[in-house]
């Protein structure tokens, strides 16, 4: 393991700076929610802040959690009962950091979820759409040329078959993909032109959407669409201070 540490105020002020955090209008915290330690040396990431990431991420001995979904979102319960108190009693037990960031990490151009996501499609990005952004297009690698084909492609790399909803046979010009909860940006993938939209989930609505607009969907699981973005942004603290980095993967299959 690396001798290497970063002070928490100097990451987070990091982080802060890296993924713009200050330019979204977003529905939870972003940055630093739990404090921990004050200096931080091994940092494991993961999608979502659930009991069993803090416990596999505490045998592992992190000094800092960083995650896509944390905790204190709009609407929420605030009492600290049930598995919010559990979670909350392990990081401040054991002195660690947890740190989350939602739509940052979606919309960042590189380390992004959906940045990633295309990188791993071979995907060639021509643009965004959207609220604040946080969709975007591209075009097929080449030899995903049917919505078929780009299906097949989605099932190798998140190692799920994703349901889908339009012709197989339709031949792709346009892909624009959001990933996570984004069935509500297809409207606007349709509207910018898209002949298929990618995303982590889907409502009853979407289907007759897709069937009227003659604009496949694609919806490939919201956990599976949104691994990339964290561990990338993991890789990057690692590699810019000299840190310890892992990615712990909780099989969700939603």
């Amino acid at each position: 393991m690396s001798n290497n540490k970063i002070g928490r105020k100097a990451l987070a002020s990091h982080l802060a700076a890296t993924l713009d955090i200050n330019r979204f209008r977003d529905y939870c915290p972003n940055g630093l929610q739990v404090e921990g330690r004050e200096q931080i040396q091994h940092i494991v990431t993961g999608v979502t802040a659930s009991l069993a990431l803090l416990e596999a991420a505490h045998a592992d001995g992190a000094d800092a959690i960083l995650v896509h979904h944390g905790y204190f979102w709009r609407g929420e319960d605030p009492c600290i009962v049930g598995p919010m108190q559990k979670r909350l009693k392990l990081l401040l037990q054991h002195d660690i950091n947890l740190f989350a960031y939602h739509l940052p990490l979606d919309a960042h151009p590189e380390l992004g979820n959906n940045a990633q996501l295309g990188k791993q499609l071979n995907l060639k990005v021509t643009g965004r759409f959207g609220d604040q952004d946080l969709g975007w297009l591209g075009t097929p690698n080449g030899t995903d040329n049917t919505v078929n084909e780009l299906a097949k492609n989605l099932e190798r790399v998140l190692g799920r078959a994703p349901l889908l909803i339009g012709d197989p046979g339709q031949k792709i010009n346009s892909v624009a993909w959001c990933t996570g909860a984004a069935q509500n940006a297809f409207a606007d993938a349709i509207a910018a032109g898209a002949s298929v939209y990618l995303s982590g989930e889907i409502s009853e609505q979407t289907v007759h959407l897709a069937r009227e607009s003659g604009v496949a969907y694609l919806a490939c699981g919201h956990h599976a669409s949104e691994r990339y973005g964290i561990a990338a942004l993991g890789e990057h603290l690692a590699h810019q201070f000299g840190l310890t980095h892992k990615f712990i993967d909780i099989l969700n299959p939603v």
